[in-house]
């Protein structure tokens, strides 16, 4: 799985480095290759392929016949690329995906658990403290004990 923040630059290339802390947890998990899409909040998602499998399968289950969910599933799977790390544990970020999060050169690398999502670093020190702010009653909100 994966966690925590990481610094790191795009290459001229458009490619990042997959921190050596995920590396870890990738040859655990026998991952070959990874999904990149359209995160939320400005971000790109990157889902190991049994990840993506399991939001696929939850996914192209909402009803075509609704509006929202064709918006939904065209932003989702439409915007989506496969990717592998190639022998440099490198990952081309495609153009389209570079624009949609608005990634400059230095970007961060942050670990959700079961997914990977590449923010334009000055974007995620905005998103990070602002909702800072928020953290203790989010969970207050959300989390039952």
């Amino acid at each position: 799985m994966f966690y925590g923040e990481y610094l790191h630059k795009l290459d001229k290339k458009n490619r990042i480095i997959i921190p050596a802390r995920f590396r870890e947890g990738i040859g655990d998990m026998c991952v070959d290759k990874f999904y990149l899409t359209r995160g939320l909040d400005e971000c790109v998602f990157m889902f190991p392929e049994s990840e993506w499998r399991q939001q696929e399968s939850r996914f192209k289950s909402m009803s075509f016949t609704k509006e929202k969910a064709r918006k939904f599933q065209r932003q989702f799977f439409g915007g989506a690329f496969e990717a592998a790390p190639d022998k440099q544990w490198r990952i081309l970020i495609p153009d389209s995906l570079k624009e949609y999060a608005k990634l400059s050169k230095s970007i961060m690398i942050v670990g959700i658990s079961n997914r990977i999502e590449i923010w334009d670093k000055n974007k995620w020190r905005e998103y990070a403290a602002s909702s800072k702010e928020e953290y203790e009653q989010i969970a207050e909100d959300l989390i039952e004990f």
